[in-house]
């Protein structure tokens, strides 16, 4: 899809994004020619900007973005199912940099969000970085630890990483949060072990627990306990929603987590 870019302030303005890597970012849905998730979606955005002391325009309001995304990605595009990618980045204004401007960008990609993709992945675990546990660890902001991951996992064949908090605890992938299930209990990293604060994440495991579909649980996770599991699921709001088939000389099957993400996917229609 083409490139979409707009700003709040002048247009002679340098892109902290570009420069500093001062943006934060996060992802909206389409299903079926419209939005889901839309008000978690806006939520988690304003509470991004907030946390890297943004300045909020009073013009972004959930309905702003409704409009938007419905006239120019669903109607205009012609995407029914999808991700949209959406990028806001702080101005460089004369004067203090929480009064700045702000723009966004966004693009649009093809991707049904409520299904399982059909490839397994095989991650593995890097040793060589963490990332850190704090309030910014948990939204979409620059971050080397990822493409360093990303970069590693490419060299060495693998689809993803799974990163490692300061206390050698399992946070998440370079993409990603991760679910470990056993039995009928799911595993999630906590938010406080350094995992990302996902909507789609969020939306899927509320779904589970309300419908007695799975016992969801939010533990401090090492990392061998990754090879207990006997199914893991890698949810990311950038790419979407893929079993993981391997682990280091570890298999996991993904007949389950495909049947619990089947049933949410239809509460959708």
């Amino acid at each position: 899809m083409e490139n979409q870019y707009f700003t709040s302030g002048e247009l002679k303005v340098r892109n902290r994004a570009f420069m500093m890597g001062d943006s934060v970012k996060v992802s909206f849905f389409i299903r079926n020619a419209r939005l889901i998730m839309d008000e978690e979606c806006y939520f988690f955005l304003m509470a991004s900007m907030r946390k890297m002391r943004m300045n909020i325009p009073l013009t972004y309001t959930l309905e702003f973005f409704q409009h938007l995304f419905r006239s120019e990605v669903i109607e205009g595009k012609g995407i029914l199912d999808g991700i949209i990618h959406f990028q806001v980045f702080r101005n460089q204004d004369e004067g203090m940099l929480a009064a700045s401007s702000v723009s966004y960008f966004y693009e649009a990609e093809e991707n049904d969000v409520t299904a399982i993709q059909p490839r397994l992945l095989e991650l593995d675990l890097i040793k060589e970085i963490n990332v850190n546990n704090n309030l910014l660890s948990n939204i979409r902001v620059h971050c080397p630890e990822n493409i360093y991951g990303e970069i590693y996992a490419q060299e060495n064949d693998l689809d993803d990483v799974i990163l490692l908090n300061p206390n050698k605890r399992i946070a998440r992938t370079t993409s990603g949060n991760l679910l470990f299930l056993e039995g009928d209990t799911i595993k999630i990293p906590k938010h406080s072990e350094g995992a990302y604060i996902s909507p789609l994440l969020e939306n899927l495991v509320t779904f589970l627990h309300k419908n007695n579909l799975a016992d969801i649980q939010e533990h401090e996770i090492i990392a061998f306990e990754s090879q207990k599991a006997e199914e893991i699921l890698l949810v990311s709001d950038e790419r979407g929603i893929f079993s993981v088939g391997k682990i280091r000389n570890k298999t996991f099957g993904d007949i389950r987590f495909r049947e619990l993400t089947e049933t949410w996917g239809k509460s959708f229609i």
